[in-house]
């Protein structure tokens, strides 16, 4: 790709990420609209949520203890998972995995109706696409996701008390007293605000690549896989400068 194609990409997106938000503030508001992208979007997200994060978290947990056992890391394994969870792993990879699947949801979608012409049809009828189509998916991702990462940040601290308790001989209340007395209001807060980011690049980059699809089912294809990878690398590349963001504010 040429360095001005990524420079008209990143101008359209700006333009997007702009019209969205405004019309995301102005009425009428479809309230039923969002709602039903909630749940389309977050609750039927949240089984692979909760299977990610509970074996992210026993795996964590069953890694941390037989990798360090001479310096004593078995008794802190509450503070390890809870750390690593809340702070990065619960939501990078809710964000990946979640994001890859309603990310290309979007895509495919929005592709569909672009290579059909239903999007032409809306504006021949005077309603605007970002209004009815962008904003209802971009409301709920940034409900949904934090949502779905507070979830899954405490089921994967649970897999790890389940290691704890039957792989590691721990008592529970060592292991939660652990958990209770490492975790800080800024490690859950700054957890929670990169979900939001990631929000907003996977709904982005998902309606932009639905409303630029050319070329009939096979461009929607090509769309959909250009937003796995696309959403997918922002994530992490986003990752890394608000976790050098949030360890300065915190």
């Amino acid at each position: 790709m040429k360095f001005r194609d990524i420079t008209q990409r990143t101008g359209e997106l700006g333009i997007l990420t702009w019209r969205s938000f405004a019309a995301l503030l102005s009425p009428p508001y479809e309230i039923g609209q969002w709602v039903r992208q909630m749940e389309q979007i977050g609750v039927r997200s949240l089984g692979v949520a909760a299977i990610t994060t509970v074996f992210t978290g026993m795996v964590l947990a069953l890694q941390t203890a037989l990798s360090l056992p001479s310096i004593g890391v078995k008794y802190y394994i509450g503070s390890v998972v809870s750390k690593s969870l809340v702070r990065e792993l619960g939501p990078v990879l809710t964000a990946l995995i979640v994001g890859g699947r309603i990310g290309s949801g979007m895509t495919a979608e929005i592709g569909t109706m672009k290579v059909t012409e239903q999007i032409d049809a809306l504006r021949s009828m005077a309603a605007d696409p970002v209004k009815k189509l962008v904003v209802p998916k971009l409301a709920a991702t940034l409900v949904m996701l934090p949502a779905l990462t507070a979830i899954g940040d405490f089921l994967g601290i649970l897999g790890g008390l389940v290691i704890a308790v039957t792989t590691l001989d721990l008592p529970a209340g060592l292991y939660l007293n652990d958990v209770f007395g490492a975790l800080t209001f800024g490690d859950v807060g700054s957890g929670i605000a990169k979900s939001f980011f990631f929000a907003y690049f996977i709904a982005l980059v998902g309606c932009y690549n639905g409303l630029n699809t050319q070329g009939g089912a096979d461009g929607v294809g090509r769309a959909t896989t250009n937003t796995v990878v696309l959403a997918a690398i922002l994530v992490l590349v986003s990752d890394f400068f608000l976790t050098k963001l949030f360890y300065i504010l915190t």
